[in-house]
């Protein structure tokens, strides 16, 4: 008779624990599919979730539902005509360096420096965001060449953070395609995730090399993740502006004390 009252497991893992990974990862997806930073929820919810294994399980198991369900909010970008292949197809391939090599730094060195570097820099970043009163619906004046300069250096740089750390990602390159590429947008927002979703394959590749991965795990978050992405990448086709600045705004906040309660209690994230 007890065998009927056995638990299900998945990964070794009980299924309230894998359930609670799917609501963080959905929540994560639709905030990422809008403005990036979804790894701020995601990540802690996978490290609570996970308990006292080593992070790299964690931060490895989170990029699989990353990575399935970027590709969903990105094929809506691209079928409605919000990704310049001219500018982002070449920055792939510095967005995949990038993160590979941000992925094995951070299995060689400590990320506290990080930390403290990102604590000086978001102030920065939120006064760049806030500055102005609407974000443009419409793309500024730049030379093409300055452009992709920009776009490229973004995509590898960024790229190489989100392999190394990751929360916040998307929404460092939307605020640069915004303010330095002069993107409107919904084309920055296209491209973030083209980026986004490159740097995730390339990180998910080393955490794989690695054998950072629970699969079982990570696909069953990744259904959620699809449902998330979907509904939100809808919101920001429509709205534009109107929903990913603000949006921005919640996601700059929420890593801020992100950053801050890691570096105050970090016996608590491992």
């Amino acid at each position: 008779m007890l065998q009927f009252l056995t638990v299900p497991r998945i990964d070794g893992f009980p299924l309230w624990v894998v359930l609670l990974v799917c609501a963080g990862v959905f929540l994560a997806s639709f905030m990422d599919a809008i403005a990036g930073g979804g790894g701020i929820i995601s990540v802690p919810t996978h490290l609570i979730a996970f308990g006292n294994l080593p992070v790299p399980y964690a931060l490895g198991t989170n990029k699989v539902s990353a990575a399935i369900g970027s590709c969903l909010s990105t094929g809506r970008f691209i079928k409605n005509g919000y990704v310049d292949w001219r500018l982002f197809g070449p920055a792939i391939a510095f967005a995949l360096a990038g993160s590979a090599i941000g992925t094995w730094l951070q299995h060689l060195t400590p990320d506290a420096v990080l930390k403290y570097l990102l604590l000086l820099v978001l102030p920065l970043v939120a006064f760049f965001t806030l500055r102005g009163r609407e974000w443009p619906d419409e793309p500024g004046e730049i030379g093409l060449k300055k452009q992709l300069a920009i776009i490229w250096a973004a995509a590898f740089i960024i790229g190489g953070y989100d392999g190394y750390y990751g929360p916040g990602t998307g929404t460092f390159l939307m605020i640069v395609f915004i303010r330095a590429a002069k993107l409107d947008t919904r084309h920055a927002a296209g491209g973030v995730k083209v980026i986004n979703l490159s740097s995730n394959i390339g990180s998910l590749a080393a955490q794989m090399a690695s054998g950072y991965v629970y699969w079982g795990v990570g696909l069953t978050a990744a259904v959620a993740s699809m449902a998330g992405h979907y509904i939100g990448s809808g919101l920001a086709i429509k709205n534009g502006s109107k929903i990913v600045r603000p949006t921005v705004i919640i996601v700059l906040v929420l890593l801020t004390v992100k950053v801050g309660s890691e570096l105050l209690f970090p016996d608590f994230w491992g």
